[in-house]
């Protein structure tokens, strides 16, 4: 029986440009599929694997549906004809920062002091009304 490898787009260049792959045999564990994977794409396994062999942090690896961090990880057990998921973790900051000011429109002035939210937004205060109006 085999097992399917669904393969990330980051990745795609270490497999000839493939979403999937199919590893021939009976591995018995995710360690063991893997080694099969990186025997046929060894351009991906330092890409999925520390030096140490283990798991890069920013990398998921599912079996079905379960993260294998939480199974057992390298010896996690595949049934016959499972599909392992390769999923790079995505992270990042907020976004670009957006300065704070103040609004210098007279006319917008005479109706109070405003402040600009983080997410753009206007915020107009007047007296004890905290949120008399939006503007973007």
């Amino acid at each position: 029986m085999s097992v399917t490898f669904h393969i990330p787009g980051a990745l795609r260049e270490f497999t000839e440009g493939r979403t999937m792959g199919e590893m021939e045999g009976s591995p018995k564990v995710v360690g063991d599929a893997l080694k099969a994977l990186w025997t046929r794409y060894p351009g991906i396994r330092d890409r999925i694997a520390t030096e140490q062999g283990e798991i890069r942090q920013h990398i998921n690896v599912f079996v079905g549906n379960e993260e294998i961090r939480y199974t057992g990880g390298l010896a996690t057990p595949i049934p016959a004809g499972s599909v392992i998921s390769i999923v790079s973790a995505v992270s990042g900051g907020a976004g670009p920062r957006r300065s704070v000011h103040q609004v210098t429109d007279p006319i917008l002035a005479n109706e109070g002091p405003t402040r600009t939210q983080s997410d753009g937004e206007e915020l107009r205060v007047r007296g004890n009304d905290h949120a008399a109006s939006h503007q973007k």
